[in-house]
């Protein structure tokens, strides 16, 4: 009896023995320690990710025609959605109105000039004309003054009649007064030249801005073509569009969210413990499982990691001010790239979860880098 009461107190002693290493060993593997460390590091808070582009018009109108439908492929620049455009083409037409307007101004500029030109030419010649009589005009009054310098004395002693010196004396005042109107005249021409040379300078400045309007309404029409031609909405690039959330004969507004597009690129952020990152480096092999396929398994690489943990980008940053911390493990993103030519990766779609392992023994491929895109 007392035997077998030891032998069944060996056997209790053996099997918690058991239990006690049976735990153990699933905490180390759990937990990834030695000597269940295999260099694989796995995270179940990864998702797919694609460049998705929200569709928004960028004029205000009503939608006049719907082009696609929900789920459809398109290609870049082709018409998704079509506003009212009648209002636009009327301000470009207004515009063009206004554009033609100011060039037949810097035509008239144009002409002005032309005729001020021809005016200065017209008062040179004046000048030059008032200043052949003021030459004329002096020369007269010369000899004018030398006859009655000659008359005075012959007069005197009789050789010469009292009305002969006083015809002389009348021509002598006649040339005098044939220098004052020769004078008048060249300085009217002067005065003529110089209200010609101020009307062309005034041309001129008018044809700097004439030429600023033309520029000016060369721009607003620009501007209209670049508003009516945006009243045709386009694909920014090759994809699929998501749902249609606009309706025919809705009103619109710049930054209305139309639809998105979603382009066939996908890649994979995988959230990972700081820890887990601590051997990882662009270029290592990538195994991950996606929930929506059945958990069929595709293979990728690191592309690159992120410069900063989430809590870093969110937008409430924690702050532990009450002296009491607890150490909770911060999350850095890592960014997969998909390897090609893999048929199931064709259903990708982002915002699907996947499970993934990281080779973390595995080298770095060669060429790759943190800029790799």
């Amino acid at each position: 009896m007392t035997f077998l009461n030891k032998t069944l107190r060996a056997r209790g002693t053996w099997i918690v023995l058991a239990a006690t290493l049976a735990c153990l060993g699933l905490i180390l593997y759990a937990w990834r320690l030695p000597p269940f460390h295999t260099g694989t590091e796995s995270t179940e808070n990864a998702y797919v990710h694609g460049m998705v582009t929200i569709v928004a018009p960028k004029v205000d109108g009503y939608v006049a025609e719907v082009r696609v439908q929900d789920y459809m492929a398109v290609k870049a620049g082709e018409v998704l959605v079509k506003l009212d455009d009648r209002s636009y083409r009327q301000k470009l037409e207004q515009a063009r109105s206004s554009l033609a307007a100011q060039e037949a101004n810097l035509a008239n500029t144009v002409q002005a000039r032309r005729a001020r030109e021809a005016a200065i030419g017209s008062t040179q010649a004046q000048i030059a004309g008032a200043a052949a009589q003021l030459a004329n005009a002096r020369a007269q009054l010369q000899r004018a003054q030398a006859d009655m310098r000659r008359a005075t004395p012959l007069a005197q002693d009789g050789s010469l009649s009292q009305r002969e010196r006083d015809q002389t004396e009348a021509a002598l005042h006649q040339a005098e007064a044939s220098v004052k109107q020769a004078e008048a005249s060249a300085q009217q021409a002067q005065a003529g030249k110089a209200v010609a040379t101020q009307d062309l300078q005034t041309v001129v400045v008018n044809r700097d801005a004439v030429q600023a309007g033309v520029a000016a309404a060369r721009a607003a029409v620009k501007l209209a073509e670049i508003d009516l031609d945006n009243t045709q909405i386009r694909a920014p690039r090759n994809g699929q569009v998501g749902e249609v959330g606009v309706k025919l004969g809705q009103y619109v507004t710049p930054g209305t969210q139309l639809m998105a597009v979603v382009p066939a690129q996908v890649w994979i952020v995988a959230n990972f413990k700081e820890a887990q990152t601590a051997r990882m480096a662009p270029g290592q092999t990538v195994r991950f499982h996606v929930d929506a396929l059945a958990d069929a398994e595709l293979t990728g690489h690191v592309e690159r990691l992120s410069p900063a943990t989430g809590s870093e980008f969110s937008v409430i940053k924690q702050d532990n001010a009450t002296g009491n911390f607890t150490k909770i493990p911060q999350r850095l993103s890592v960014r997969i790239a998909v390897d090609p030519d893999q048929a199931m990766a064709q259903r990708l779609r982002p915002g699907m979860s996947v499970v993934v392992d990281v080779d973390t023994r595995a080298e770095a491929h060669p060429g790759s880098t943190e800029n790799h895109s």
